[in-house]
């Protein structure tokens, strides 16, 4: 009994018409009828009544069906099994991320991911949530690290919370500490104080000028239009304030001044999201579970 033998005899059963079944399987029909006729002299029974216009099972084909059918899924099974084997041995991930994340983040669970899965490549763009929702609707992306709310909410994608994450103002050590030099400080000390700021687009700075006209007065900065890098690098030089995720300011601490926010604070709310209609790839979920798992 051969593996063919048995596509072909469900073909038939499922269309009750060689001609059907053999366009099904993509085989010429006296072929699939040889091999039908081969699978029955094997098994020693007729597995189909033949008569002009009308296919119809016997007893024994009636037996054989469902066994058939559960073969020909296990086989599915077991091949879908190795390549997904195959995915983490070779293949991409193509992850979208916030900047501040690419620099607070990633670099760890990036790291342990490629301990374990040397053979895949990682492949990281960097951009705003909305950016990274554009780019993973058009299916650029397989996983995009994106801050909550989403700009423009899409029914279109899955997001699962992956961390809330407290927001600190950086400094330069070499200026006055900001607002009333203590441990923290207030948003409202930060009136008055001039400010690095983020390009347009960026999370960040969307929810620092939100904040800051949520105490009453309207930013003034210093600089602007910088990425993430640039930013922490004007700060140092002593050109301003900056607010910026408290896991940036503590790997990038050095040659930083870092005063936490009073309370209640700023935070965020980051996510881990995919497109709901399309599964990612298996070394996508991999590294999706690693990052949940962090």
């Amino acid at each position: 009994m051969q593996f063919q033998q048995l596509q072909y005899f469900v073909a038939v059963a499922e269309t009750r018409h060689f001609t059907r079944a053999a366009d099904l399987v993509h085989v010429a029909q006296p072929s699939l009828s040889q091999q039908i006729k081969a699978l029955e002299r094997e098994l020693g029974a007729d597995l189909f009544q033949r008569a002009r216009g009308n296919i119809t099972l016997t007893d024994a084909g009636e037996a054989l069906l469902p066994l058939a059918r559960r073969i020909l899924a296990d086989a599915d099974t077991a091949r879908h099994e190795v390549q997904e084997l195959v995915q983490l041995r070779s293949g991409r991930v193509r992850l979208g991320a916030t900047p501040s994340l690419c620099t607070g983040l990633l670099p760890d669970v990036l790291r342990a991911f490629h301990d374990r899965y040397p053979g895949i490549r990682l492949l990281v763009e960097e951009g705003g949530s909305h950016d990274l929702v554009r780019e993973l609707a058009r299916g650029a992306l397989d996983l995009a690290l994106v801050v909550l709310p989403l700009p423009t909410p899409s029914p279109a994608l899955t997001t699962v919370e992956l961390l809330r994450e407290d927001l600190v103002v950086v400094s330069s050590p070499e200026a006055p500490a900001p607002g009333r030099g203590g441990r923290d400080v207030r948003v409202a000390d930060l009136e008055g104080e001039r400010l690095v700021m983020f390009r347009h687009g960026y999370d960040l700075r969307e929810l620092t000028v939100a904040a800051c006209r949520s105490a009453g007065f309207e930013p003034d900065f210093a600089v602007e239009g910088g990425e993430m890098d640039a930013v922490l690098g004007f700060v140092r030089a002593g050109l301003g304030l900056a607010v910026v995720p408290r896991m940036v300011a503590t790997r990038s601490g050095q040659g930083l001044r870092v005063t936490a926010l009073a309370r209640p604070g700023l935070h965020r709310t980051i996510a881990l999201a995919h497109r709901s209609d399309v599964a990612p790839p298996r070394a996508a979920r991999e590294l999706q579970r690693m990052l949940l798992e962090r």
